[in-house]
């Protein structure tokens, strides 16, 4: 027998979006991008706490009327443009740990960029972190495609002649066909779990040493960047919808 895991749900959502500006409350699908991921973590019902971080009163204002915890506002020089996940996170812990006396031994962090994921995604990354697993992170990933697969990349010398990235292997030397590709994944950016004391191991990163491979249809990713990448998640998630 063993205790079960205290697990933190985290949503990271800063004020500053310069490709799609204020993207974390832009009306996405007739709500704020922001409230798919609380909502969907709600429904999960797996965490002991689920909390916001963000350094924008706007934000957490959205964030508590749709029922997240937002116990703090980040501090600005944690929401800048290369302001890290680890800082941020830390941060976090930090404070609920100082504030609160809670200790969480994993977290699962959600980015709001990332609305295609479903309560049953994180309900089985609960489920593989809950105990004693041997890996101590977690990642979603997707499949590559065939003609995305590093196994096709190319790279461009000065003279516009083409050779596989890495190797230089000639096209007469390439796989071609898709369906012969081998299998390669993607990180899909829909959820990531760590354990807390990663955070503190003189690192300096979330990630451990082990990481898990949690595979996710490709219907379910969207991570969102770009307008573009806008448009093609209001589809997949119409998509989704409409299949429930």
């Amino acid at each position: 027998m063993y205790k079960k895991t205290s697990i933190l749900g985290i949503i990271t959502a800063r004020g500053g979006s310069k490709r799609v500006p204020r993207k974390n409350i832009k009306s996405f699908l007739g709500k704020p991008l922001l409230t798919w991921t609380i909502e969907t973590g709600k429904r999960a019902n797996v965490f002991d706490r689920f909390i916001l971080t963000t350094e924008d009163k706007k934000i957490a204002n959205i964030g508590g009327k749709y029922g997240v915890e937002v116990p703090f506002l980040r501090p600005v020089e944690l929401a800048q443009d290369k302001s890290s996940s680890y800082d941020t996170i830390r941060h976090a812990i930090e404070w609920l740990h100082n504030h609160d006396n809670y200790n969480p031994d994993w977290l699962i962090l959600l980015e709001p960029s990332s609305p295609g994921r479903q309560p049953f995604h994180i309900k089985e990354a609960a489920k593989l972190i809950n105990g004693n697993p041997g890996f101590d992170s977690l990642l979603g990933i997707s499949e590559t495609p065939g003609h995305f697969s590093h196994l096709k990349q190319q790279q461009i010398d000065k003279f516009g002649i083409v050779t596989r990235v890495n190797d230089g292997a000639l096209m007469k030397d390439l796989i071609l066909r898709n369906q012969d590709v081998p299998r390669s994944y993607y990180i899909n950016s829909a959820i990531y779990a760590f354990k807390t004391s990663n955070l503190f191991d003189g690192d300096h990163s979330l990630w451990g040493n082990s990481t898990y491979g949690y595979i996710m249809d490709n219907k379910y990713s969207m991570d969102i960047d770009t307008l573009e990448d806008w448009l093609i998640a209001e589809i997949k998630m119409k998509r989704i919808l409409k299949n429930k």
